[in-house]
């Protein structure tokens, strides 16, 4: 914290009355990252905008400073409720937000079947890319999210 508030020109004090915690801060950083930085692009193929957003989160997640911050922090949350809490509504359901509004935008659009709940699908997606990212030691590349998206358009996918 205290090379925070250097970097800022402010004393620690001032860090600690906005982020009690290291936690709380570095998950203000990844929020503010993954809604602007990281959210969807809608160009009208809902393939291609998924396979572009996964790709660019996969490298996200897998190198400095957003996949060393990620990994610290849910590591935090295990131990600390509260944070979990946070950790889940500020960070993992703004990401599945962000996935069930571009996939439901392209159902509206008849690119997926209209009689599917995609919000299922949406933490699939999602979660398909955390697991990799900070449970496993398999990569996040084009094969990864080319067979993803295979099995999410083989079952929602339309043929129009």
């Amino acid at each position: 914290m205290e090379a925070v508030g250097r970097r800022a020109g402010v004393g620690k004090h001032t860090i600690y009355r906005r982020w009690p915690s290291m936690s709380a801060l570095l998950l203000d950083a990844l929020s503010r990252v993954w809604t602007s930085d990281l959210d969807y692009r809608d160009t009208g193929d809902v393939r291609a905008d998924l396979r572009e957003q996964f790709l660019r989160s996969g490298l996200a997640l897998s190198s400095p400073p957003i996949g060393p911050v990620c990994r610290a922090v849910i590591a935090e949350a295990q131990a600390d409720s509260m944070l979990r809490a946070t950790l889940h509504e500020r960070f993992l359901v703004t990401v599945e937000q962000s996935t069930l509004a571009r996939i439901t935008r392209a159902q509206r659009t008849g690119e997926l079947t209209s009689e599917a709940n995609l919000q299922f699908a949406a933490e699939v997606l999602c979660g398909t890319l955390y697991y990799r990212s900070l449970l496993s030691t398999r990569p996040i590349d084009e094969h990864v999210v080319d067979g993803l998206l295979d099995m999410f358009m083989a079952a929602y996918g339309t043929s129009s």
